[in-house]
């Protein structure tokens, strides 16, 4: 079981979002340290190699905690460049785990990364670039994201 805030999903969102039928239906956590982390079994809908996760897949899930994680401060972006390198195939129906945390906040973005790993092996691992872009969002979403935002950051202070 996860520890950490339940993250709001999204509606119709193709990788979290509960109204979306054709959707993974993957729940994330913000954790203490602001990263993002989620358990997830990829199955038949998202094969590629028969009996594996579709590369593409795995880059999806990849963004979405790399964008999470970014979300999880406080910021409203989108991706403007994700790299993922690809290190095993991940089974089907066999749970992984997802982790992803902010690695430098610059001029030009929010860089972030994530990896993806499978009984404690990396499978992928992924860096991504993120941009501000509010007016794509959904404010109750948004004030959803800034309150969790805010309690991990009172969670930060308390804990030093």
């Amino acid at each position: 079981m996860m520890k950490g805030l339940p993250f709001p999903e999204h509606g119709p969102c193709f990788v979290c979002g509960s109204e979306n039928p054709k959707g993974m239906g993957v729940r994330w956590f913000l954790m203490e340290d602001g990263s993002i982390r989620a358990e997830h079994t990829f199955t038949i809908h998202e094969q590629g190699p028969p009996g594996f996760a579709h590369g593409g897949a795995l880059a999806a899930v990849l963004d979405e905690a790399m964008g999470m994680a970014v979300w999880g401060r406080g910021h409203r972006v989108v991706a403007v460049q994700l790299e993922v390198e690809y290190h095993r195939p991940v089974p089907l129906h066999t749970p992984v785990v997802v982790e992803a945390r902010i690695t430098d906040r610059g001029r030009w973005g929010i860089r972030a990364e994530g990896r993806l790993t499978v009984n404690g092996k990396i499978a992928a691992v992924a860096r991504g670039i993120y941009v501000e872009a509010p007016h794509l969002f959904d404010e109750a979403f948004v004030a959803s994201i800034q309150e969790k935002a805010r309690r991990v950051e009172e969670e930060e202070r308390r804990h030093g």
